[in-house]
């Protein structure tokens, strides 16, 4: 059984970035191919945010976030990175680290595809 723990949340400052990280442990090459981050924010649906493959060179962000969110990964330690620049309202929520076979990655992302889940990492406004 794949374990995903996440990290990283808290406040977003104006100007500076924010990383989040994804460890996954008991890690399955296969089930666990397609990682990546939702998000929900109170009231609204899960929203798939961005996604990286282990196995190939797949890159997944939402429109909202792309040219500010960048993600990545780090195959020795089976970890996966979102660092948030350019932090909108809307970046505002719970992160959800997420771990699914290949076919998760392609368009469009749906939760269903998702096989393995974290806790969450709560992404706040500077107060």
């Amino acid at each position: 059984q794949v374990q995903l723990v996440e990290s990283g949340g808290g406040s977003v400052l104006a100007g500076n970035p924010l990383n989040l990280s994804c460890a996954a442990s008991q890690f399955d090459s296969y089930s666990a191919d397609c990682m990546g981050w939702f998000r929900q924010a109170p009231g609204k649906e899960r929203e798939g945010v961005a996604f990286i493959s282990w196995g190939g060179n797949i890159h997944y962000y939402a429109d909202s976030v792309k040219g500010r969110f960048t993600i990545s990964k780090n195959a020795v330690k089976r970890t996966v990175y979102l660092e948030i620049n350019g932090p909108k309202p809307d970046d505002i929520g719970m992160y959800i680290c997420a771990a699914g076979p290949p076919k998760a990655c392609y368009r469009p992302i749906r939760t269903s595809d998702f096989e393995y889940w974290g806790q969450g990492t709560q992404v706040t406004a500077d107060s």
